[in-house]
């Protein structure tokens, strides 16, 4: 058998695997989470969109009478119901599915980071949560006769509100033996952080114990920084929801 050339045993002694930059890593992997949805999209699009819809119907149906700041409540805290269910529930799912698949295994085989994979699938997923954003929005408007002041932080802080739930998701999503365990955990802990803290109803209208709990809830951070970038003030409890 031939030996091979001293440079070309060199070659491979010094970099038998070398993976590509953070930047080629993720939009590869964001390529390849895109393409796991290019057949089902629009049903999940279309789902997304009508859950808010429906319950700000609802609500606002109970709430009409007890002011603006009742109905903006209720408007923030479906934009977060949406990305419970758009973000941590799917990809609780898409994780837990992958796990049982052996579709981890096979990127723990490749020369990309965990972080990586989890970010790409953040992405892919808050591209398909656009237009159930702003589907709640202008349905905001319209069922609750809510007037919006849009700041352009808004741009930075709808991704920020959604990558700590994301984080849960795929958390929950690899934690647990079977996709049915992962789903019922996130269901139970979707539930939670809606109850907890002044999510979908003013804190003054909750017991003071509930609220203090909502502290411990992402969820609570999320809906008190939605409020201030879509129907304002902004404050420096920005800074402290961030």
């Amino acid at each position: 058998m031939p030996t091979p050339p001293p440079d070309t045993i060199a070659i491979l002694e010094q970099s038998p695997r070398r993976g590509h930059s953070l930047p080629v890593q993720f939009v590869d992997l964001l390529i390849i989470e895109l393409s796991n949805w290019r057949w089902g999209w629009r049903s999940m699009v279309i789902i997304g969109m009508v859950f808010p819809l429906l319950s700000m119907m609802l609500l606002g149906s109970f709430a009409r009478d007890l002011g603006n700041d009742a109905l903006a409540y209720i408007l923030t805290g479906n934009i977060v119901l949406a990305l419970l269910f758009e973000h941590q529930g799917k990809l609780t799912s898409h994780f837990s599915f992958m796990r049982m698949a052996g579709a981890l295994d096979y990127f723990a085989t490749l020369p990309v980071q965990k972080m990586v994979l989890i970010l790409a699938a953040w992405a892919a997923f808050f591209i398909l949560f656009i237009p159930v954003l702003l589907t709640t929005l202008v349905g905001g408007m319209l069922i609750l006769h809510v007037e919006l002041h849009l700041h352009p932080l808004a741009l930075i802080v709808v991704p920020l509100c959604a990558l700590p739930l994301a984080g849960v998701g795929a958390l929950i999503g690899t934690s647990f033996r079977t996709p049915e365990e992962a789903n019922a955990v996130d269901r139970l802990l979707t539930v939670l952080m809606l109850a907890l803290g002044p999510v979908l109803v003013q804190p003054e209208r909750l017991p003071s114990w509930l609220v203090t709990l909502g502290y411990l809830s992402p969820a609570t951070y999320a809906a008190s920084a939605l409020r201030q970038v879509f129907l304002g003030p902004v404050t420096n409890r920005l800074i402290l929801d961030l």
